[in-house]
């Protein structure tokens, strides 16, 4: 069946959006996907990271059901329903800070990450907004413009959105000439110079940082670097803008990354994980800062669907009584233990990294190139084994996993199974 589909779909669907398995989803259930020709895969993808939760839970489905007997999308704009109150109302009281914060919905995490640019640049008088390399924020132009890597999410795609800069993101693992701390202080220092050669401080609004890069490979900086990027906003007056739409909803052991780095941001951007798979993003920040856009210049149609709101609240739920945070850190702990050893026989994994369940295997040749490729054929391996992963990182050299935590013990066991003899397969050829 899954053929006939691939046929139709290749006839009627442009090349365009890219598709990590060629098969067609049945069912799902957990860490489990079923497709359409009946083999089971253990989802190690959780639709790039969409499903902490997992596919089809069972609160989220039941109160989902409830919700379409009621009303299915009045429309916020038009009649207001409880349920978008209700989830301002959680997400305000759970992200960082204990400062007054207020919050609103859109539908994707690039609209997200649109509408805290539009409030950050209301907010201060300023339009420059500086990102990082090897960032990842979205394909809409502004999210794209804010995004490093060129194919494939910007070639031939400009001209890009302007007043828009680039800082460098630590990547320890490919830095040879600096210990972390040392490239740190470096990086740091490169930031106060920039705003000598390239841009004054007073014409910038924001700094937009992943706390760990997603698309980019996992990159996790330290502390110290996240602290210094937050001081140097304050000491200038830029807003800090943590995009968490990856990395939130317990992913990395706690519900937001930057909990990681006891850095409170001014503006937070959220999609993925909040909604069990349904098409809603927040953006939540200081009260003060997120009412500088007048009525009517910030919302959409379907931003906050009841929907989607209705999920949210029920995944902050399972994520706390299930104790998904713990179980977060528990994956993250056994991939190290399992992974860490088979660094020590290759010299081709150049890094083996993980912050919470949030984790990453960094491949190179043997002149320390990144090698992309042993990267695909160990993806096909698995892939062929009923084990979903994606690569990653700028030059494709890293695959990722974003297990759903629901995962259970056997599940990981088996996953992490596939993926070692999948490398070990791999690199013995």
């Amino acid at each position: 069946m899954a053929r006939a589909l691939l046929e139709r779909k290749e006839k009627n669907v442009p090349v365009g959006p890219f598709n990590t398995i060629k098969t067609f989803a049945e069912k799902g259930e957990g860490a489990l996907l079923k497709d359409v020709d009946g083999n089971t895969f253990i989802d190690f993808a959780g639709a790039i990271g969409t499903l902490n939760v997992g596919h089809c839970p069972p609160t989220v489905v039941k109160a989902l059901h409830e919700q379409i007997d009621r009303y299915l999308h009045p429309c916020f704009h038009v009649m207001m329903y409880e349920p978008y109150i209700e989830l301002a109302e959680l997400l305000n009281k759970l992200t960082p800070g204990t400062h007054d914060k207020k919050t609103f919905f859109l539908s994707s995490g690039a609209e997200a990450v649109e509408n805290a640019i539009k409030i950050a640049r209301k907010f201060s008088g300023r339009k420059g907004i500086i990102s990082f390399e090897r960032g990842f924020h979205g394909r809409t132009y502004m999210a794209m413009s804010l995004t490093s890597k060129v194919k494939p999410y910007k070639y031939q795609f400009g001209p890009f959105a302007p007043e828009t800069y680039k800082w460098p993101y630590p990547v320890y693992s490919q830095e040879t000439s600096m210990a972390p701390e040392e490239l740190d202080t470096y990086m740091l220092k490169k930031f106060e110079t920039f705003f000598l050669s390239e841009v004054p401080a007073t014409e910038i609004a924001a700094v937009i940082l992943e706390p760990v890069q997603g698309e980019g490979g996992f990159n996790i900086p330290s502390k110290a670097f996240v602290q210094g990027v937050k001081e140097i906003c304050e000491k200038y007056g830029i807003l800090f803008i943590a995009d968490e739409i990856q990395t939130g909803f317990g992913r990395t052991g706690k519900m937001f990354a930057m909990e990681h780095y006891g850095v409170v941001p001014d503006l937070m951007t959220m999609s993925k994980s909040i909604a069990a798979g349904l098409p809603i993003s927040a953006v939540t920040g200081r009260a003060e800062i997120m009412d500088s856009a007048g009525i009517g210049e910030i919302g959409g149609t379907y931003g906050g669907s009841p929907l989607g709101c209705i999920a949210a609240i029920e995944v902050v739920k399972m994520i706390v009584e299930q104790k998904l945070l713990e179980k977060a850190n528990s994956f993250g702990e056994k991939f190290q233990e399992r992974f860490g050893k088979l660094a020590g026989r290759f010299n081709v994994i150049g890094d083996v990294r993980s912050l919470g369940a949030m984790c990453a295997i960094e491949f190179f040749d043997g002149e320390g190139r990144p090698n992309s490729q042993l990267v695909q054929e160990i993806l096909k391996k698995a892939h062929q084994r009923g084990l979903i992963i994606m690569s990653a990182g700028l030059y494709g050299n890293v695959i990722r996993l974003l297990a759903p935590l629901v995962i259970t013990d056997d599940q990981i066991e088996e996953g992490f199974g596939v993926l070692e003899a999948a490398i070990v397969q791999s690199c013995q050829q």
